[in-house]
This record gives structure tokens, sequence and C-alpha cells, in this order.
């Protein structure tokens, strides 16, 4: 339960990020912010784990460059769904879901530390 909340959180304070450095991202607030993260974190948990099975020999023959354009559609998506979250251009969806994809990562990672997550072994 609580990787789910740091997930919705991360996605969320990503998508808020992306905007604020993206000229084609545009979030009308915080809170939609924190609603396009919890449709991103749904569609990342239900229809990415299908979009990459039925596209893995696609993904293999580029070498794992078409995951990218996987990850684009899923925020296209989130941005179709939440009202106050738009994605302008098929360029500024592919370069807001790379930045998306590492500010989650990051943000995730130190939130999972600061909660007590994974401790590394010295």
């Amino acid at each position: 339960m609580t990787s789910i909340l740091l997930t919705w959180v991360a996605n969320s304070l990503a998508i808020y990020a992306a905007a604020y450095l993206l000229g084609g991202v545009d979030v009308a607030s915080l809170r939609d912010a924190f609603v396009a993260g919890a449709a991103l974190s749904i569609i990342n948990a239900l229809v990415k784990p299908l979009l990459v099975l039925f596209t893995l020999p696609l993904t293999i023959v580029t070498l794992g460059l078409f995951y990218f354009v996987i990850t684009a559609f899923c925020l296209w998506l989130a941005s179709y769904l939440v009202p106050g979250f738009m994605i302008q251009g098929v360029l500024t969806t592919l370069v807001a879901a790379i930045l998306i994809s590492v500010f989650s990562a990051v943000i995730n990672r130190i939130l999972g530390n600061a909660a007590g997550g994974r401790r590394r072994r010295a």
C-alpha cells in the first residue's frame, strides 16, 4: 500500500515539475497534478504492461527505443482523461514522458528512502 502511494506522489510531483520546465505541458493546479498522477499511476499499472507485451517484437527490433513511445502514449492517455492536464504536440509528449519517468524515479527513490524503504548495507 505504501509503494502505491509513493508512486502516486512521485508521479504527481514529476508531472508538476515537467509542467514547470516544459512550455507545452500545462497543469491547471497542484490538485490537477495529483489527479493526473493518480491517472498515470493506474495507466502504468494496468495498460502499460499489456502494451509492452503486445509490442515486444517492435521494441526488440528498435533496440528498446519503442518503449519511450509506449511511455509517451500512456502519458498522452492520462492527459486525455484529466481535464486540467494538457500536453501539446507529439514531440513535447515524448520529451515530457522521458522527463516524468526520470523525475518520478528520483522522487520515488528519495521518498522510499525517507519512508524507511530499502536500506543499504554497509
